[in-house]
C-alpha cells in the first residue's frame, strides 16, 4: 500500500481514492501525457505568473521554502507546489500563500481526473496538472515550482520559457536510479553526469539557470553547461564564497547545507528581473523560513513529551552526510524507518560515531527494512513504542529514514504542516 493521502473530508477522500488507482510513475518518464492533459484543461501552464523552477537531488525543497519566504516578505502573493506531502495531500498545493482548502481541492482533482480519462497519467502528473490549473485561476504574483523527479522529463517541465523567471539546481547525488539512470539514447554514460544532465533538462531559452558551480564534480558541471548551451539558457554559477555573506544570519533551518540552499535561492532572485525582492525582504525571509521534517527539532507534544527529538526525512547518501555532519559531536539514539528500495547504510555509516542505539521501525503502509539491515539494531512496532523503550539518559533522539515516516511522526506529535 502506498500513502496517496488521507482526508477527513469525504469529497476530498473520494478523489484521493481515485488518485490511489494511478501509478506513482510509469517505468519510463516522458512528457506526452502531461502535455495532452494540459491541452484538455486549456493549457493553464501558459497562464501563470512568473515561475521559479527548482531541481536537485537534495535541497530543492528547502530552496523553494527560502524562495517563498523571501518573496512573501516582499509582499508578494506566492503559489507553491512541492512534493511529497507529509501529513495531508493539501500540502502539495499552496495558493497565494495558503494551503489549498478541501472545498477547492475536491472539485479541482475531480476536474483533472475526469479530463485525464484514457491518458493513464501518473499520480504526480495529475497533481501537477491540478496545481497549474489552480494557479491559473487564483490571482497571485509569482509561482515556486519544485521538480518531482529528475527534471528533463518531469511533469513540471511542461512549463515553457515564457512562464519561467529563473531555474535553479540544488545539490546533486545518486537517487531514483531506476528512472534517472535508465538506458536512453544521447545521454551521458557517467552516472553523476547523467544525473546532472537530467536535472539541467529544466533549462529554458533565455532563462537564467542558477547552479552550485564548483560544488559539483567536474563531470556534472560539464553536463549542465552542455545542456544549458543547447537550450540557450545562460548559466550562473554560485560563487564558493556566497554562503559567507549569510554567516551572521540565524537561519531557522539548522545545518551548514542550508546556507548553501539559501544562497542558491537568493542568487535565483537576483538573476531575474520579473520580480523585485529587496535586501530587507531577503533578510526577513531567511529568518522566518519554515520547512518541516528537514533537521526539525520537534516541539514538546503528545509523542515526544519534553525529550529532545529531531526529525529528518532524508534517505540517500547525500542526506546521510548532512545528518552525520550535524550530529558529529553528539551521542544520539536513532529511530530509523527506511523503505526497502533505499540503501540502509546511507544514514547509518555517516552517523556511526554518534550512535548509542539503533531502533528499526516500520514505515506505515510501505515495505521497509527490518532490524537485520542495520548492524546492532533492535526493533519496535512503531515510533511511540521505540521512544518509550529508550533509556531516560538525557541524550537526544533522531527519527529519520523516510519522509513517509516523518509525516506519521508529525501527525502523532500534533505538528501538522500548515
Amino acid at each position: 500500500m502506498l500513502d496517496f493521502g488521507r482526508s477527513d473530508d469525504p469529497q476530498v477522500q473520494a478523489q484521493l481514492d481515485r488518485l490511489s488507482g494511478l501509478s506513482i510513475q510509469r517505468g519510463r518518464l516522458e512528457l506526452d501525457a502531461i502535455r495532452e492533459l494540459m491541452e484538455r484543461l486549456g493549457n493553464p501552464h501558459r497562464k501563470l505568473p512568473p515561475v521559479f523552477h527548482v531541481a536537485g537531488t537534495n535541497g530543492k525543497g528547502s530552496t523553494c521554502a527560502f524562495l517563498r519566504a523571501m518573496l512573501e516578505a516582499q509582499g508578494q502573493r506566492v503559489h507553491v507546489t512541492t512534493s511529497p506531502h507529509l501529513v495531508r495531500y493539501n500540502e502539495r498545493i499552496r495558493l497565494a500563500g495558503e494551503l489549498i482548502t478541501d472545498d477547492v481541492l475536491a472539485p479541482l482533482l475531480a476536474e483533472v481526473l475526469d479530463a485525464s480519462e484514457g491518458l493513464s497519467p501518473s499520480f504526480f502528473e495529475v497533481t501537477i496538472a491540478a496545481s497549474f490549473l489552480a494557479f491559473s485561476r487564483v490571482p497571485a504574483d509569482v509561482c515556486v515550482v519544485e521538480v518531482g523527479l529528475g527534471g528533463r522529463l518531469d511533469a513540471t517541465n511542461v512549463l515553457e520559457s515564457e512562464a519561467v523567471a529563473a531555474c535553479g539546481i540544488a545539490a546533486l547525488g545518486i537517487d531514483h536510479e531506476q528512472f534517472l539512470l535508465a538506458p536512453d539514447t544521447n545521454v551521458p554514460d557517467d552516472p553523476m553526469a547523467r544525473i546532472a544532465f537530467e536535472k539541467a533538462g529544466i533549462a529554458k531559452r533565455g532563462v537564467p539557470l542558477v547552479t552550485l558551480g564548483e560544488r559539483y564534480p567536474q563531470q556534472c558541471r560539464s553536463a549542465i553547461a552542455q545542456t544549458a548551451e543547447l537550450a540557450g539558457a545562460p548559466v550562473i554559477e554560485l560563487p564558493l564564497e556566497a554562503e559567507q555573506s549569510l554567516a551572521g544570519i540565524a537561519l531557522p533551518l539548522p545545518g551548514r547545507h542550508q546556507l548553501q540552499n539559501a544562497a542558491l535561492a537568493i542568487a535565483m532572485l537576483n538573476s531575474q528581473s520579473a520580480i523585485h525582492v529587496g535586501q530587507d525582504a531577503i533578510e526577513q525571509g531567511l529568518t522566518s523560513v519554515r520547512w518541516p521534517a528537514r533537521m526539525q527539532r520537534l516541539s514538546a507534544g503528545p509523542l515526544v513529551g519534553q525529550r529532545e527529538v529531531w526529525l529528518d526525512g532524508g534517505h540517500n547518501p547525500n542526506a546521510g552526510a548532512i545528518v552525520g555532519e550535524f550530529f558529529s559531536c553528539k551521542q544520539i539514539h536513532l529511530i530509523i524507518g527506511m523503505l526497502e528500495a533505499k540503501d540502509p547504510t546511507a544514514l547509518i555509516e555517516p552517523l556511526s560515531a554518534s550512535l548509542v542505539s539503533i531502533t528499526a521501525v516500520p514505515v506505515p503502509g510501505h515495505e521497509a527494512h527490518g532490524p537485520s539491515s542495520f548492524l546492532g539494531a533492535s526493533d519496535a512496532p512503531d515510533v511511540p513504542s521505540a521512544l518509550a523503550a529508550l533509556p531516560d539518559d538525557g541524550l537526544p533522539v533522531l527519527i529519520a529514514g523516510s519522509l513517509y515516516l516523518a509525516g506519521e511522526v508529525l501527525r502523532l506529535n500534533d505538528e501538522i504542516p500548515d
